[in-house]
């Protein structure tokens, strides 16, 4: 069975991008759009790991990110944020959240895979990075 991931990302293009990227990186890809039902279809699919954008309709990325370190069931999943917001107040208000990861878009493909297989406990990743 593949390592699931989910990506919460509303920019259709983006979010297709994600899909292909990290599915021929060897993982279960889904993708959703919407902030305000993240976290249900978070609890729902239950992935290895999570991609959330910062600025989705509905619901912040924040607002999300607080919420699932809120709940002992989710709070130990690895959340890579990925937003074109990069100024460093950015990226302390998503550490402060309890953000794994952070990155910028627009983002190198193979830092992205690398980050994720990372978090998401890859062995093989580890020994490379």
């Amino acid at each position: 069975m593949l390592p699931s991931l989910l990506v919460i990302e509303d920019e259709a293009h983006i979010a297709e991008a994600l899909r292909f990227l990290l599915s021929r990186a060897g993982w279960q890809v889904e993708v959703h759009a919407d902030g305000a039902t993240a976290v249900e279809t978070i609890r729902r699919l239950q992935p290895t790991a999570l991609v959330l954008d910062v600025m989705l309709p509905g619901r912040s990325g924040y607002e999300i990110l607080e919420e699932l370190r809120a709940d002992p069931a989710l709070r130990d999943l690895p959340v890579l944020i990925l937003t074109a917001r990069g100024q460093e107040r950015e990226r302390a208000l998503a550490e402060m959240k309890g953000a794994s990861l952070f990155m910028t878009k627009p983002f190198a493909n193979d830092e992205l895979v690398a980050n994720l297989k990372r978090l998401a406990g890859d062995p093989a990743a580890t020994r490379a990075g």
